[in-house]
């Protein structure tokens, strides 16, 4: 059974930075994307970024591009989202998910992703 775990998440003033981690386990992810999506009150998800552990090819949406970098960690099965120049905007639950990989460039819609973590909380005060 697939396990999806993040840590990381804090409180951080405008300007600073984060980097959310996520720890998976269940079974080999080689043929997997991992996506991050973020929740914010009153908000449905939204897709942050995502990256296709074969390859290692990134996607990001356009809030957030310039500013926030996923990775992938092959020895620790761990997804990273290092984020930069944090604006209040970007105050959210943050949630990694998993999904086997497909042909397709959906990578940002929520219902395409299998499994997800309990999320991390991201506070940014101005």
């Amino acid at each position: 059974q697939v396990q999806l775990v993040e840590s990381g998440g804090g409180l951080v003033q405008v300007g600073g930075s984060l980097r959310p981690s996520c720890a998976a386990s269940g079974r080999t992810f080689s043929s997997y994307v991992f996506g991050w999506f973020r929740q914010a009150p009153g908000e449905e998800h939204k897709f942050v970024a995502a990256i296709r552990w074969s390859g290692g090819y990134t996607y990001y949406a356009p809030a957030v591009k310039g500013r926030f970098t996923i990775s992938r960690d092959n020895a620790q099965n761990a997804v990273y989202l290092q984020m930069n120049s944090l604006k209040p905007e970007d105050t959210a639950v943050y949630y990694c998910a998993a999904r086997r990989d497909y042909s397709g460039s959906d990578y940002g819609v929520r219902e395409t992703y299998e499994y997800w973590g309990q999320g991390t909380q991201v506070t940014v005060s101005s």
